[in-house]
């Protein structure tokens, strides 16, 4: 088991006396019980192969979102099938992480 440093040692007391209270605004809130009914039923295994620099991605988003990193794999994919994942504003011309490790051409011939 990892050691706890200081820090995380004054949280979990902090934690333990019932000094920490919740800064989730009711709007996150209704928005993370909307993720988890979305990803509620889960009767159906799937396995993906991902690039490891996608999985990593997706993990960070996961860790800043607060929620598990393969609910927010279910989550995007159930937002996708249900026409309700927007592009952002912007996007398209911005450059992405993975256009930038791409494969060098191979020849055919």
């Amino acid at each position: 088991m990892p050691k706890i440093d200081d820090d995380e040692l004054e949280i979990l007391g902090a934690y333990e006396k019932g000094k920490l209270t919740s800064v989730a605004t009711k709007k996150e809130l209704a928005k993370f019980k909307a993720a988890a009914r979305a990803t509620g039923i889960k009767d159906q295994r799937v396995n993906i192969r991902l690039s490891s620099g996608d999985l990593n991605d997706l993990r960070v988003k996961a860790l800043q979102e607060g929620v598990p990193y393969q609910t927010l794999i279910a989550s995007v994919l159930h937002k996708y099938v249900t026409g309700r994942l927007a592009d952002r504003a912007g996007d398209a011309t911005e450059p992405r992480r993975s256009q930038a490790r791409k494969r060098p051409a191979t020849s055919t011939g």
